[in-house]
């Protein structure tokens, strides 16, 4: 049987929560298993206020809507992430200004974003990459001497921190993904995290299809009423449900998962120092949280052989984003920089397998063979 590149964990608890959901009588966005998930995030990683929601993406569209977000405003924000990152500020007619990441590891390079600022950019948006957090104090320098919103794409890194901080609780906004890729999944799913007081009021509006629903229900005015633009973000309580059952079991998930990319990182280490792959680099700052675990090779043409030989050694490996800013799409309205590092990663980046389920023999049998490729072809990378 082909090792399986992700496997989505259950708690044995989802299914309880959902019959527990249902017995309330209220199935749909914002009840018990909603406020609940909202708390533990709220309460354990210290976030001013949280909006569960169906997905990323739409955590993402929330903060475009509430950065008021207009034509010809500009963002800046790395090429080598998700789509999700950019699409929310298309639709609002937002210009996408695409940074470099650094030369030795995904993460957006703040020096090459600063250089990029311009009177029309309004937002810088940082991703995570693999839960290896961003260098946040220079994120927020960048943002206080150009009087921009900083935004995190934290959709890889629930549970991770920079010099003890959770990621997160640092931009004025912040978005989580629980799709069943990530450590804690429901499906689908996703979070906004409200850091600036001055957007929370105006975010349960738009959370809630623009109307005053949550203040009607606590009796804060008394009339139900459409009062500003907003859509259907809120999702159901059986998501939510199946979400808590999750969440209540973090600690394990989390001590499963890092054991798991610290057997990898050690079995790997010696490949790596001996030059023949790269490895991940932790900065002194940042935390690891057992998200993903990736190496990379010394050119495209040796990822995908390497990519084939384990494929056909019957494990699921794969590469990941291919650069936004050179897309179908978007590359007709890139300014024609060249992102060097960028571009490399997207050639030379191999993710393996990591998921709760993953035994310790198997990360060593796949860890074996990744290295009787090296060894058969005695080819150097890194």
């Amino acid at each position: 049987m082909k090792i399986p590149f992700n496997k989505p964990w259950f708690t044995g608890k989802e299914i309880q929560n959902i019959t527990s959901a249902a017995s309330f009588g209220h199935i749909s966005g914002n009840g018990i298993y909603t406020k609940k998930c909202h708390s533990f995030f709220e309460e354990n990683y210290g976030f001013r206020k949280t909006f569960l929601t169906t997905s990323c993406t739409d955590a993402i569209e929330m903060a475009a809507l509430l950065m008021e977000i207009k034509k010809g405003d500009e963002v800046i924000m790395p090429s080598y992430t998700f789509v999700s990152t950019t699409s929310p500020f298309i639709l609002q007619g937002a210009k996408i200004v695409f940074a470099d990441s650094l030369s030795d590891h995904p993460n957006i390079d703040l020096d090459d974003a600063e250089k990029l600022i311009t009177s029309k950019t309004k937002v810088l948006f940082v991703m995570h990459y693999g839960g290896v957090a961003v260098d946040m104090d220079k994120a927020l320098s960048i943002c206080r001497k150009h009087n921009l919103i900083l935004l995190e794409d934290t959709a890889h890194s629930i549970d991770s921190y920079y010099k003890g901080k959770p990621l997160g609780s640092f931009g004025h906004m912040a978005t989580f993904s629980f799709h069943e890729t990530k450590n804690i999944s429901s499906g689908e799913g996703g979070l906004l995290v409200i850091n600036d007081k001055k957007y929370i009021n105006r975010a349960e509006i738009v959370w809630e299809k623009g109307t005053n629903r949550s203040a009607f229900s606590r009796g804060d005015v008394d009339k139900y009423e459409w009062v500003d633009v907003g859509s259907s973000y809120s999702p159901s309580e059986i998501i939510a449900a199946f979400l808590y059952a999750q969440l209540t079991h973090i600690e394990d998930i989390q001590k499963t998962r890092k054991a798991i990319w610290e057997r990898y990182y050690y079995n790997l280490l010696p490949l790596a120092k001996s030059g023949y792959i790269g490895i991940i680099k932790l900065p002194e700052f940042a935390t690891n949280n057992g998200h993903l675990f990736y190496i990379l090779t010394k050119n495209k043409k040796q990822r995908d052989e390497l990519l084939n030989h384990l494929n056909n050694n019957m494990v699921h490996a794969v590469f990941h984003y291919l650069p936004l800013h050179s897309s179908p799409y978007y590359s007709k309205y890139h300014d024609g920089r060249i992102l060097q590092n960028t571009d490399k990663l997207a050639d030379t980046l191999l993710r393996l397998p990591l998921f709760y389920e993953l035994t310790h023999e198997i990360v060593d049998i796949i860890c074996e063979k990744i290295e009787d490729f090296f060894m058969d072809k005695g080819d150097k990378g890194g």
